[in-house]
């Protein structure tokens, strides 16, 4: 059965943008060209410009695109899912190579043009979200500021990456991320919330298993629903 036209469209976008990602993480953003990402995409370039006008609008793809499979499923304890959001984003950097290149997207100081706030606000966001929810369910300390801390945790692990990137390509970053949150966390949760934790470096490896699995049995109705 020939492929949906649409569900072809949406294989050709990934195509692009992966392509695009392995591109930009490879030559940074300023040097990056639309005549490499096609090679590297392998389609025409009324493909390309189907789904992207310029390398602004693939870099903006792919800085969007970074945060669509770092979704995390809801836990109890709302310092645990910021946690677990933390780890596997830490994972992700070592294994999905559309997040590595819209972090280097993101730091890249001669990506001039390009609005790299998105991801840092949306990071933001997401951990202020959940630290208000802690706050609300008791598990932070008196004296946090949900928005405050967010500012903070993002932009150490934000530095933590960079380190981590520079000196090992990723290879020690889940176990720098745990030390980081092992270090910042008991100055803002309480301590009977701290015993609870799980923190440990394997942490998003393990958060990524438990989605992927989730996912599978969605996957499959999907496919049957078509067939």
């Amino acid at each position: 059965m020939p492929e949906p036209k649409q569900d072809r469209a949406i294989r050709t976008r990934h195509t692009i943008l992966m392509a695009a990602a392995t591109v930009f993480e490879e030559r940074g953003y300023q040097a990056a060209t639309i005549s490499e990402i096609l090679t590297t995409a392998n389609v025409t370039k009324g493909a390309l410009y189907f789904h992207f006008r310029s390398k602004e609008q693939l870099a903006l793809g792919v800085l969007a695109g970074q945060d669509q499979s770092l979704v995390v499923p809801d836990r109890p304890c709302k310092i645990q899912e910021l946690i677990d959001t933390t780890m596997l984003r830490a994972y992700r950097l070592q294994t999905d190579p559309l997040v590595r290149a819209g972090v280097r997207l993101t730091l890249d100081q001669r990506a001039d043009g390009l609005d790299r706030t998105g991801p840092f606000q949306h990071w933001n966001a997401v951990t202020n979200e959940l630290l208000d929810k802690a706050q609300e369910q008791g598990e932070l300390l008196p004296h946090v500021n949900p928005a405050e801390t967010a500012e903070v945790l993002v932009g150490a692990f934000a530095g933590v990456q960079a380190m981590s990137q520079a000196t090992t390509n990723y290879q020690n970053l889940p176990t720098s991320v745990s030390a980081l949150l092992r270090h910042t966390l008991p100055s803002i949760v309480h301590s009977s919330v701290l015993a609870s934790l799980d923190l440990t470096p394997q942490r998003g490896h393990a958060v990524h298993t438990e989605t992927a699995t989730a996912a599978a049995p969605d996957e499959a109705t999907t496919e049957a629903s078509d067939n």
